[in-house]
Formats: structure tokens, sequence, C-alpha cells
């Protein structure tokens, strides 16, 4: 009973205004659960789940807000208030309130949606989760290669957008240009070779190469994004070691891999078939002083006795 009392006692003692204060937010805590259990027993799809879960979660608190507003300034200079409030966040909150600020940036202006792939302060990946004060994106790179996920979930602060240059792989043109070095022997037969470099990922970037010239159309309307061809391409040029076909294809960020394994085991398939087209390497060719070097012996071999 004594326990009991001075519960009753203290509560009495509160401030009305924190009271009103925590029972606003249990009951708004309790609206959130709800809501999200039926958003999870309703909606199947994930990326629909996730937008639905962000926007109930957005308009609680903003409801909150609005209700807790008249409470606390109940009675008091609203310019005051504010004012100080203001100052207050200002000095005390400044790093949080950068991550509002960029929040508030990334929701106006979109640099960015849920499922694109983007590069920020030496980071990328696919953003996976956009709050308050941070978005979240799951990592690629790193140790692994051909820009797949290392598995690894990074949490970079909002108020990162404001300060670092961004990248975004898929914003408005969801394709990249990869590119893939052959280089071949200086004996080999190259504008054979080119030919059939041009035939294989001409016809493993077909689909790809119909999806980016219907996208690009629409990408005129944000961005003045332009390409003289989208075709794909294979230019040459001479290295030390022999003749440099590199390959230059449009392709979306997540198959990039994908792409490249297709389009190398045709190469290896087709190349096999061909006697006078080789993959050439470093090499370096010598001779001891006095000797004959073995790509001479050859032409100057004496003609034996008949």
């Amino acid at each position: 009973m004594r326990f009991i009392n001075e519960l009753i006692n203290f509560v009495e003692n509160l401030n009305p205004k924190i009271i009103y204060t925590l029972l606003i937010i249990a009951i708004f805590f309790i609206i959130k659960w709800l809501l999200n259990k039926i958003i999870k027993h309703n909606v199947n799809n994930p990326s629909s789940r996730y937008k639905w879960r962000k926007f109930s979660t957005y308009t609680l608190y903003s409801g909150g807000l609005l209700l807790l507003f008249p409470i606390w300034l109940k009675g008091t200079d609203v310019v005051t208030f504010l004012g100080l409030f203001t100052a207050g966040l200002a000095i005390a909150l400044r790093d949080l309130l950068s991550g509002l600020v960029g929040w508030i940036y990334i929701l106006w202006k979109k640099p960015f949606s849920i499922g694109d792939r983007i590069e920020i302060d030496g980071k990328a990946g696919d953003i996976i989760d956009i709050s308050i004060f941070q978005f979240s994106i799951i990592e690629i790179g790193e140790w692994v290669g051909a820009d797949q996920s290392t598995g690894r979930v990074v949490h970079i602060p909002n108020k990162k957008i404001l300060d670092v240059s961004l990248a975004n792989y898929t914003e408005n043109f969801p394709f990249i240009w990869n590119e893939l070095p052959v280089l071949l022997t200086f004996e080999s037969d190259w504008e054979k070779a080119k030919y059939i470099l041009l035939e294989i990922i001409r016809e493993i970037n077909e689909e790809q190469l119909e999806a980016a010239r219907s996208v690009i159309k629409s990408s005129h309307s944000k961005y003045m994004i332009y390409y003289g061809t989208l075709t794909p391409i294979v230019y040459s040029s001479v290295q030390e070691s022999g003749i440099l076909l590199t390959i230059r294809y449009l392709c979306k960020p997540q198959e990039r891999r994908n792409t490249s394994s297709r389009t190398w085991e045709q190469i290896l398939h087709r190349f096999s078939l061909e006697d006078n087209i080789d993959f050439a390497y470093p090499t370096r060719r010598f001779y001891v002083k006095g000797e004959v070097p073995n790509f001479f012996q050859e032409s100057i071999r004496e003609p034996e006795n008949e």
C-alpha cells in the first residue's frame, strides 16, 4: 500500500504536460505496432510493404508533433519559445540537425531512391533504407570483384549528402558502360578476331540495347543525357605484348559480372576454333652473346648434303 500511495503522489505532483506527453507517445507506439501488423499481413510485395511502413511512421510522427505543440506552447510566448528552441537545437544538436536537413533534401531533390546503386565518400552499394538521420546500403566491391555484394550493411549519416559528391549508377538512366580488354598476339588475325568479338557482344547485348534505347528517350525530361551511339563497339590499339581489342557495351550495374562471364565464355569457345587467333601475355626474349637466337636459327641453317 505504501508503494501505491507513493506512486499516486508522484503522479499527482507531475506536471500535466508531462503526463499528456507520455500518454500520447504510448498511444502512438500502440498505433504504430498495430499498423505494422496490418501492413505485414496484407501487403505481400516487399517494396510496397517498405513504403507503407515508412509512410505510416512519418505520418504518425507528424501527427504526434502537431498534438504535442499545443500542449507545451499553451500559455507561452510562441515566438520566444521557438527562438530559444531553435538556438538550442543549432548548438546542442548540430549533427542531428544536419542529418535532418539531409533527410529533407533526399525527400525533396531525390538524388537517390530505394534500390538505386550509389557511391558516396568511398562507399558503394544499393540503397535499402532511408530514415530521418541516416540511410543504409548493402555494400558492393571491397574484396568482392565486379561490383557484387559483400553482404555487409553500411549506415551513412544523411549529412554526408550535403558535404561530399554522390554518384548514382541508376538514376534516370539505369545502365553503365562496361569494357572488356582482349589481348592478342601480333601474329593473330586481329581483323577476324574483331569481327568475332562484335558478333558475340551484339548477340548478348541485344535485349539490353533495346531497353536502353527506350529509356534514353524519356531521360531527356530531367537531364541532358545524350549518346551518339548505344550499340556495342570494339576498339583496337597496340600494346607492348600484342594487339589489344577492347569491347565496350551497355549493361545494368547489377548484371555487370554476369554479362562479362557470358561474353568471356563465348570468346573462349569461338577463339578455340580458330588456328590463327591466340591470346597474348607479357613476354621477354633474350640471347647470350655469341649464340644465335632461336627465332633466327631456321633462316640461317645450312642446307644438308645431297
